[in-house]
């Protein structure tokens, strides 16, 4: 195949490029590099299967010759970054995902939304299936990136029903691994980089809230396999394991050997932020055979070995 990965040089898009290539296809990688790294695709110069192109998919896409799946991955992701830039995540989300759509639409392509859990909200339900509808606060600070991607979902499935568009949705759950900037604001670097500095680790709130953290390997294969099954609906990518954010925190602590402990702000809970997090993957494991394999002890020492030679 031949594939365009728009946000090709973030956390995510860049191991998809890697996966793509390894697997024989040529790879197009697209970004901005609002959020993204041109570091994380360094070592991809000079491979004849892949190129990059520098590019706002918030303006008009032009590709020659034929494209056979777009992947578009293109979207701030943390809160650091979506609250520093709301109104580029909304167009990212909207008119990017309407330009990324188009590509599949005019070359005849399959195509994939990188949405996310945040869909989901605050959830009422838990764990999160694919059928709840979510709880999300539009006018809220993180609603430009939970509504964004609602917003690109109901476009994606509006491409597949008027156009007959071969689309494909991801709900991603909270991800982590090596490429994963240390101040992108997310809740493995930030640990991460506190423990590694001998500090002590900040928790918002007063840690009982959950989650449940897929490594990044395990990720790149449920959206492999999601692009290749023959499935429209929205399918959970993530790892049902859940887990409270103190016990996280006394877990990195453990494995970097962190004297410092912790440091509680009940107080400082960011608004909006979700007290559960677990994904259903029962129709993952149905329609893609899929569940993860890496278990949180190994995927952490991988990330903590990568930060390490950063902090």
């Amino acid at each position: 195949m031949r594939v365009l990965i728009t946000g090709a040089a973030g956390f995510l898009g860049s191991h998809l490029c890697d996966r793509f290539l390894a697997e024989g296809h040529q790879v197009i990688g697209m970004d901005n590099l609002l959020t993204g790294s041109i570091d994380n695709i360094a070592h991809l110069a000079g491979n004849q299967d892949f190129s990059f192109i520098k590019h706002d998919v918030t303006n008009y896409i032009y590709l020659p010759g034929q494209i056979n799946a777009v992947l578009h991955f293109a979207s701030p992701a943390s809160p650091i970054d979506y609250l520093m830039y709301p109104i580029q995540t909304l167009k990212v989300g909207a008119l990017g995902t309407h330009n990324a759509l188009g590509v599949a639409k005019d070359k005849g392509a399959r195509f994939l939304l990188a949405s996310t859990s945040e869909v989901y909200g605050d959830p009422l339900v838990h764990p999160q299936a694919e059928s709840y509808v979510g709880n999300v606060d539009a006018i809220g600070p993180r609603g430009v990136y939970d509504e964004a991607k609602r917003f690109a979902e109901a476009m994606t499935m509006a491409y597949y029903r008027t156009h007959h568009v071969d689309t494909r949705i991801a709900r991603i759950f909270n991800t982590y691994g090596p490429r994963m900037r240390l101040d992108d604001g997310r809740v493995v670097p930030n640990f991460i980089g506190q423990a590694l500095r001998g500090e002590p680790l900040t928790v918002y709130g007063d840690g009982s809230q959950t989650r449940s953290f897929c490594y990044v390997s395990d990720l790149i294969e449920g959206i492999y396999r999601l692009l290749l099954a023959d499935f429209n609906e929205p399918v959970n990518i993530g790892n049902p394991g859940e887990m409270t954010i103190r016990q996280l925190a006394d877990l990195i602590n453990e494995m970097t050997g962190n004297p410092a402990g912790i440091t509680v702000r009940p107080d400082q809970r960011i608004k909006g932020d979700p007290q559960t997090r677990q994904p259903d993957i029962t129709r993952a494991r149905a329609v893609l055979g899929w569940e993860p394999c890496v278990g949180l002890e190994d995927g952490l020492r991988q990330t903590i070995e990568y930060f390490r030679e950063r902090v």
